[in-house]
């Protein structure tokens, strides 16, 4: 099998565009521009190098074309063989990734190039909806969007399981400490568990140290075949295996909403890569949500499902740590660039695969996991589900 690497890595500093606080309100165009630079002077490649390749772009927040990435492989002035969208929200990265990967492995591009950005600090007035169900479902019961979906499923994790407020708050804690030592991150003050505890109410039992705040930012992948990869780069990272699965046990009306495909698309991942979960020495899991972030520990098999509680009490899951989680601060505390925010969790495993995390270099390293989802279903949990396992030979 065409052995695939990922040969070069972008993030941008990222915004919540307060120009009262001195902050600069970029577009999203100028986010996508910033990141192929990064990228560009990291490789020493040109625009006329990445003639030809494959491109993928993640989807955007309201409001943008239906043609958004023609548009935007229009303004960079890039010219792909092959031009793909990311539809998957929170999962639109990795849901690009595999797609690369499977298009370099089917020999159609040598090179695959992943761009994401997205600026919902610059939305004014009302977004589009993120499902049409919510006019007829969710707001005439007074439920506001992802929030109140996200915060049924903590109840229910809290009514099965018994989990207590610190333990969603170890995750929230754990990942700001694991900022505190990232540049890029937005929120970078260490937190106390008596912070998180006193912070509001957003949708019981959600608190506002639950949920991730959006930033305005860009990031950029670069995957390679074996074959030319040394020629950008001799610092590769192996996209040593995938796996993804959609719409989880899609017949049963009363599905469990505290489990996801996750577990399906792990499995794929590590039989493909040929290692065993224990070789896992980084998890970046996709973190919009504190109890997503405990539904992929359990799916994943980092721990029994209804067993994350004891995990986390027994469990450093900082940089230090015996299992370090989401070591750049996750979307929780490097902020969430809308719908192209799983990148970061991809770009930091990258970062930290190459050995570049600096004060929060996971010491000893050899493979990462990094799962996404993305897509709330109504009444359930999420339809889209990835895994990405990076590192090897």
């Amino acid at each position: 099998m065409t052995k695939i690497f990922v040969t070069a890595y972008a993030e941008t500093p990222v915004s919540r565009a307060r120009v009262d606080k001195g902050e600069k309100k970029l577009t999203i165009e100028q986010y996508y521009a910033w990141a192929l630079n990064m990228v560009l002077e990291q490789t020493g490649l040109s625009l006329s190098d990445f003639r030809g390749i494959g491109v993928g772009v993640t989807g955007s927040a309201y409001p943008r074309a239906e043609i958004w990435s023609a548009e935007v492989v229009q303004n960079l002035g890039l010219e792909p063989r092959l031009l793909l969208r990311g539809d998957h929200g929170g999962a639109n990265g990795a849901a690009l990734l595999v797609a690369g990967a499977l298009a370099i492995q089917a020999g159609y591009v040598d090179h695959f190039l992943i761009l994401g950005a997205d600026t919902p600090m610059n939305i004014t007035g009302e977004a589009a909806l993120t499902w049409r169900y919510e006019l007829d479902y969710l707001m005439p019961v007074g439920m506001m969007g992802p929030n109140s979906m996200a915060a049924m499923m903590m109840q229910r994790q809290i009514h099965q399981y018994g989990y207590k407020p610190e333990h969603y708050g170890k995750i929230s804690v754990s990942q700001r400490e694991n900022a505190s030592k990232n540049p890029n991150a937005y929120f970078r003050t260490p937190l106390k568990m008596e912070e998180y505890l006193n912070s509001p109410l957003i949708s019981d039992p959600l608190r506002m140290l639950d949920i991730c705040p959006f930033v305005n930012g860009g990031f950029a992948l670069l995957l390679s075949r074996d074959t030319v990869a040394k020629k950008v780069t001799d610092k590769l990272v192996k996209v040593a295996g995938f796996g993804s699965w959609h719409n989880l046990d899609a017949s049963n009306s009363l599905k469990d909403i505290t489990t996801t495909g996750v577990k399906n698309a792990v499995k794929q991942a590590l039989e493909m890569s040929g290692i065993k979960l224990k070789d896992i020495g980084l998890f970046n899991a996709y973190d919009d949500y504190t109890p997503v972030v405990i539904m992929q520990l359990e799916d994943a098999g980092f721990c029994e499902k209804g067993k994350a509680g004891k995990f986390l009490e027994e469990t450093d899951i900082t940089y230090r740590g015996e299992l370090p989680l989401n070591t750049g601060g996750g979307l929780l505390s490097y902020g969430q660039a809308g719908m192209a925010g799983g990148m970061h969790h991809l770009v930091e495993a990258v970062r930290q695969q190459r050995g570049e995390a600096g004060e929060r270099q996971v010491k000893d390293l050899r493979y990462s996991l990094v799962t996404s989802v993305g897509a709330l279903e109504h009444g359930g949990t999420f339809i889209n589900n990835y895994a990405i396992i990076f590192g090897g030979e």
